[in-house]
């Protein structure tokens, strides 16, 4: 059992050590880059995924807004109320500005890979699409490169549908003990229960659920932070200011000053906006839209979200409060953050947070199965194996709810996301001129005054694309051929010329 863990602590060491980051960053930055700032010229776009009317016309499809939310579940968890916590108190306040930077270098990778998967996705013949990184490693590089598809799967299932299905099952019990005194086990079988009903019903099932929670979650936990902000609202300025001053060594708030603020803003920020891991793209490709670019732009407003928006939330609640000393120790984590929010409106407000981590886990957990499900798809189309799948995930979760040592069996999850992380890519890098075609053809459209650009597969006759999946370029398609079928008012008939 040692040697096991001390493989993947090797693991976890080679790419979350010193590899995974910087290659995250630089790449990120490059992207940006070569892109022209693709983050930042769509921004005003990116608020129109939440119109009606840019919603499918399809009752079966999942559409953006849909997709979004799915996304935004799985993106926001624990890391944005504990994660952020840890990172402020051993990098200090200047974490948090690094946080922000690698979350708006991460937008632009975040497009590229969900463009990518929506690009390679495939459809499943009932108004769903499938796809993700293993999709555009078999379909954009080559079914010469299946296996690592299959590795990729394997990566995959094994860390998110499993490992972290355990974790977020233990956070949800934990919470429900700490706040409430209800055994792990009683906890534990009603969010099993919960789980098995989601799971049960597909991808549909988990967009609508996710459709109601996201909401609910999002804007309980920001309306609260923006009390507690109005509430301090003339010490906002000076936190700012110790925000940026700590992020460039103006003032030292924890011993390693600069480097270990950028250290912890950084990790902290991948970790929570997951941009560049390959777990989102595996939502974005199910979304029905016009053009995958629009998905693209969608999932980068879901790291927008994610990290500018709610981890912002947490770092405001706690840096606004007493509890908060620069370089003490003690006080980490969730306890951190919950102490914060009952100094700055009473101790009621420790059960707004148990509730708010209980929908935060159970967001993941449907988001963490549909990954696992996803991968499933990649290795067999065995209906079987997708139902032991299931069970499988409803048993983890309520074992995980039930130890209290679940974290020490799941030892691996960590390590995997990092080899996903690497894979996925590298696999980017060399689809990346592919992006780059798609993007160029959207702002075409755009250019040429289309405002809601439609994807032609036939315009990309040289990629592995499934036409099947566009129904809007057909659509589009035979609407031009109609309005050209019609003679104009006043011109002769088509005979008399």
């Amino acid at each position: 059992m040692d040697l096991i863990y001390g493989l993947f602590s090797a693991i976890e060491d080679f790419t979350w050590g010193w590899a995974l980051i910087p290659i995250l960053v630089i790449f990120g930055v490059f992207i940006t880059v070569m892109s022209g700032f693709v983050q930042f010229e769509y921004v005003g776009r990116m608020f129109r995924v939440l119109s009606a009317k840019n919603q499918s016309g399809d009752p079966n499809a999942i559409s953006a807004r849909e997709a979004l939310l799915v996304s935004v579940g799985g993106r926001v968890g624990g890391g944005n109320i504990a994660g952020v916590a840890v990172a402020i108190t051993i990098g200090g306040p200047g974490a948090v500005f690094w946080m922000w930077a690698v979350a708006l270098i991460g937008m632009a990778t975040s497009l590229v890979e969900s463009t990518l998967a929506q690009v390679y996705k495939r459809a499943n013949g009932d108004g769903t699409y499938r796809g993700g990184p293993a999709s555009y490693i078999i379909h954009g590089l080559g079914a010469q490169y299946r296996w690592l598809a299959i590795f990729y799967a394997l990566c995959l299932m094994a860390a998110f549908a499993f490992g972290f299905n355990a974790f977020q099952g233990n956070t949800f019990a934990g919470a429900v003990n700490d706040s409430f005194g209800l055994g792990r086990g009683w906890s534990g079988a009603f969010l099993a229960v919960l789980t098995g009903f989601i799971v049960y019903g597909g991808i549909k099932r988990i967009a609508k659920a996710s459709d109601v929670i996201i909401p609910i979650m999002a804007f309980g936990y920001i309306g609260m932070a923006l009390l507690i902000i109005v509430l301090n609202i003339t010490d906002v300025p000076s936190v700012l200011y110790s925000i940026v001053a700590n992020a460039f060594g103006f003032e030292e708030a924890v011993g390693g000053g600069v480097g270990v603020a950028l250290a912890q803003g950084l990790r902290r920020g991948l970790f929570s906006n997951e941009a560049g891991l390959g777990s989102a793209p595996n939502v974005a490709a199910t979304a029905d839209v016009r053009h995958p670019i629009s998905q693209g732009i969608t999932q980068s407003f879901s790291v927008f979200i994610d990290t500018i928006i709610i981890c912002s939330c947490t770092a405001f609640i706690i840096l606004l409060s007493p509890v908060y000393q620069p370089g003490a120790e003690g006080i980490d984590g969730v306890v951190l953050t919950q102490q914060s929010l009952v100094s700055h409106v009473g101790d009621w407000s420790q059960y707004f947070l148990t509730f708010a981590i209980l929908l935060f886990a159970f967001s993941s957990i449907i988001y963490n199965y549909y990954l696992g499900e996803t991968a499933l798809s990649v290795m067999t189309q065995n209906p079987v194996a997708l139902h032991v799948l299931r069970l499988a995930i409803v048993a983890v979760v309520f074992l995980g709810a039930t130890a209290p040592g679940a974290s020490a069996v799941f030892f691996f999850s960590d390590p995997l996301m990092g080899v996903l992380a690497l894979v996925n890519l590298m696999a980017i890098m060399m689809l990346f001129p592919i992006a780059l075609r798609v993007l160029n053809d959207f702002r075409a459209q755009l250019k040429a005054g289309v405002s809601r650009p439609v994807f032609d597969p036939e315009r990309f006759s040289d990629l592995a694309i499934d036409p099947t999946a566009w129904p809007h370029a057909r659509k589009a398609g035979e609407e031009g051929a109609s309005r050209d079928d019609k003679p104009t008012a006043g011109a002769a008939p088509a005979t008399a010329r």
